[in-house]
């Protein structure tokens, strides 16, 4: 268990739903009403100090249940360590997830692009649309797992 894992553990006992390691790199899923606060944590505290979002990925798991989630990529260019967190959405159906926007101005874009491509909306962006499908394909997220394969 490395330090970062430990002081969330600390930090937000019950916030913390999985941890994964594989190959050095861990993963740390959250609940979702958490993940604001625990971002702010991560990126604030002297010891993890990750102060840079370098992607934010949507993941379709259909067809499991919950079926989207985000994961949040890290990085602390003091401690040269890279971190995920992951969270799921809540509702299959409506995939709303908390922005990180205002602890990351850069999750702005990646956010976006995650609504675009998968579909999972995020409240509290300050101007959430989508950025790269055409408007013929409203309704319709590229990269969920159902997306009809010809013609739409």
């Amino acid at each position: 268990m490395d330090t970062v894992t430990e002081k969330l553990q600390t930090q937000f006992p019950e916030a913390i739903v999985a941890i994964y390691e594989f190959r050095g790199d861990t993963t740390v899923t959250v609940k979702p009403e958490q993940l604001v606060a625990v971002c702010q944590f991560l990126r604030d505290d002297p010891e993890t100090s990750f102060k840079y979002l370098s992607a934010v990925s949507g993941v379709d798991y259909y067809p499991a249940s919950p079926r989207f989630a985000a994961v949040y990529h890290l990085y602390s260019h003091q401690y040269k360590k890279r971190f995920a967190l992951k969270a799921f959405c809540a509702n299959d159906e409506v995939p709303v997830l908390p922005s990180v926007v205002p602890v990351w101005s850069t999750a702005d874009w990646h956010e976006r692009e995650a609504y675009d491509l998968v579909g999972i909306k995020f409240s509290g962006h300050p101007d959430l649309r989508r950025i790269l499908t055409p408007p013929e394909c409203e309704g319709y997220y590229p990269l969920r797992k159902d997306y009809p394969q010809e013609g739409y």
